[in-house]
């Protein structure tokens, strides 16, 4: 059986996007994000992390970094009552990848690989999911994988124009985009 799901982008969704956030020092959740994702693990959906990282492509932290962050992410989550389903990330970027890491791979948004991943890892039903990003390229990875809706929240990246039309709603936050989904 399918499950829903919501693919969360990270930096300016779940937490401060304060430019390529690789240390524990420098992450900083948002308010309101921790109750979002309790709200939605409480009405049944998977709750997983989608996000690029540019950051290791361009030398600046590396993948075991990454991990570290991440592991730690996931346990003050688990620690207040949010487990995560799943986290993917792309750690290429076509132009400014050092090395191995400079490709124009399948799995960097927009493209879908993070979420193609996902589904057959976790059996999602992708027509009843949902994607939470704070730019274009989220919107239009989920727009790709035929999600059932695709947000956009004010918390990270300046919302473009395009990205406001793309989006089929703009939020202030995780918060407001998470009591939306559950109230239908």
């Amino acid at each position: 059986m399918l499950t829903p799901a919501i693919f969360l982008d990270r930096d300016g969704v779940i937490n401060q996007d304060k430019g390529y956030v690789s240390q524990i020092d420098d992450f900083e959740f948002i308010d309101g994000s921790i109750e979002a994702m309790l709200l939605l693990k409480q009405h049944g959906y998977l709750l997983i992390v989608i996000t690029n990282q540019s950051g290791i492509a361009r030398g600046y932290y590396s993948e075991e970094e990454f991990m570290t962050l991440t592991e730690w992410m996931d346990w003050s989550l688990a620690d207040r009552g949010v487990d995560l389903d799943g986290i993917y990330f792309c750690p290429h970027h076509p132009e400014k990848g050092i090395g191995e890491y400079k490709q124009d791979c399948t799995c960097r948004k927009p493209n879908t690989g993070m979420l193609e991943s996902a589904a057959k890892e976790l059996e999602i039903d992708f027509a009843n999911s949902y994607l939470v990003g704070d730019k274009l390229s989220d919107i239009e990875a989920g727009q790709k994988a035929q999600l059932k809706a695709n947000y956009l929240v004010s918390t990270g990246k300046v919302v473009c124009e395009k990205g406001a039309l793309q989006a089929d709603v703009v939020f202030k936050d995780l918060l407001s985009a998470a009591k939306f989904i559950v109230n239908g």
